[in-house]
């Protein structure tokens, strides 16, 4: 007789992946925007570079997809069908963060911070 134990010490992994690869994600985008702010501010023509923000990005989509299929496999799912459901939710939903990201940028270089300023819309 053979004991399956659920998948903890995944579960801790994959949460651990997604934090540590959360702080890579904010601390580049910090430092990319300054640069462009700083830029902007010297009246220098630059965009937005996103390249550098998608290996944490990656990191984040697999440290969740990890989380997540652990988390399924924890609540009766075996193991295939726990990916299955895990990774196109996970694909899905990073594609549509990362497009939103995309556009917050366009909408920032073409208009400037003050677009994002939710507070000022009355």
């Amino acid at each position: 007789m053979s004991y399956y134990s659920p998948p903890y010490f995944l579960l801790v992994i994959g949460i651990l992946v997604a934090l540590t690869s959360g702080a890579a994600f904010s601390a580049t985008l910090k430092q990319i925007v300054q640069k462009w702010s700083s830029d902007r501010a010297a009246n220098v023509k630059t965009q937005l570079r996103t390249e550098q923000l998608l290996l944490p990005y990656l990191g984040i989509a697999a440290g969740v997809c990890i989380f997540l299929s652990s988390g399924l496999e924890i609540f009766g799912f075996i193991g295939w069908l726990s990916y299955a459901v895990a990774v196109p939710i996970t694909l899905l939903l990073s594609f549509l963060v990362w497009y939103q990201l995309g556009s917050m940028f366009v909408l920032v270089e073409q208009q400037g911070f003050r677009s994002l300023d939710l507070d000022s819309w009355q």
